[in-house]
């Protein structure tokens, strides 16, 4: 038998286990009969000192376990931690447990921010690891020794997989059964839940792209100025001009100030005007790219296709308004 633990600390969306739990079973159902495989058995764990796991939409899931009575000794096939939990008591509790229960796991499994609680435990330091995009940006500057990814759904490196936001998490298990029956039993499961087994897009996350700043200081009304006029020239030097700098103090100012260097803040914006354009409108690629500052469609695809994954008109297939359709 394939024990596989979930531990799910309160405060989360409950589907994530829900889903998961229903995924594992499916693959019980995909099984030969009659052939010796160890199948899964899963158990959920909660981190209160009751049985009922609160969800954020108010919903509760009732657990088969709590996490404070379970040996951390025991050896589980795969550990999996659905979220960060609540308070820091919650989470300090699963960094305790995971610890020692590691290395008696074959596998240990993070979905969305419980690669915090992954990294807090040490399991991280020197391998590549996600998690979901609002928190990338903390998981690499609390944990410098990781290699964070902002791209894939998932990453497994030797036996610690990680995931993004929510729903990857079912991606994720997907492959965990791959990995343990093979594709046939992952890609039927994946067609009886109406579901993919490999997503279009390279698998990847996509990010929120950022809104124009409240703040009226020089260098966020200069972001704000950017945004409004991406068919401009907006080189360094021209950026430098407009904000009074020579080039060099400009850009140290400007990194310093907003987190990335002005031609990467360009990109980006120009790529998140697209994007929404892409989103809501009827506009041709060639008109988008002329007034996003991209000058041409193919700049455009080409730009994309590296960040994305996508064309431009499979990212407007995947996430058009649908009073557009």
């Amino acid at each position: 038998m394939k024990n596989f633990l979930v531990i799910v600390p309160d405060g989360g969306m409950l589907f994530e286990a829900a889903g998961i739990a229903d995924i594992l079973m499916h693959a019980n159902l995909h099984l030969p009969v009659g052939i010796d495989q160890p199948r899964y058995r899963v158990s959920i764990a909660t981190t209160q000192s009751h049985q009922v796991i609160h969800g954020q939409s108010g919903l509760n899931l009732l657990a088969d376990l709590k996490l404070a009575e379970l040996d951390p000794r025991q050896a589980w096939d795969t550990i999996m931690i659905t979220g960060r939990g609540d308070s820091v008591e919650e989470g300090n509790m699963v960094v305790d447990f995971i610890k020692l229960a590691a290395p008696q796991a074959r596998r240990v499994v993070s979905i969305c921010g419980a690669a915090i609680l992954l990294a807090e435990a040490g399991l991280l330091d020197g391998r590549r690891a996600t998690s979901h995009w609002r928190l990338l940006d903390t998981l690499q500057t609390r944990f410098p020794l990781i290699q964070v990814e902002g791209g894939p759904l998932y990453i497994q490196d030797g036996p610690i997989w990680t995931s993004g936001g929510v729903s990857s998490g079912f991606d994720l298990t997907l492959a965990l059964v791959e990995e343990d029956f093979g594709f046939s039993v992952a890609r039927d499961i994946a067609q009886d839940m109406v579901m993919y087994l490999r997503r279009p897009g390279g698998q990847m996350q996509f990010s929120r792209y950022p809104l124009p700043p409240a703040s009226s200081d020089p260098i966020s009304t200069l972001q704000s100025w950017i945004r409004a006029n991406l068919a401009e020239d907006l080189s360094i030097e021209k950026l430098a001009e407009r904000a009074a700098m020579s080039p060099r103090n400009f850009t140290r100012v400007f990194t310093r100030e907003t987190g990335a260097p002005p031609a990467r803040f360009v990109a980006e914006a120009r790529l998140a005007a697209a994007r929404e354009r892409l989103e809501q409108s009827r506009d041709t690629l060639e008109r988008i790219a002329a007034e996003t500052g991209f000058g041409s469609s193919i700049n455009l695809r080409r730009s994309f296709e590296r960040q994305l994954h996508l064309t431009p008109g499979e990212y407007r297939q995947r996430f058009h308004c649908r009073k557009m359709a």
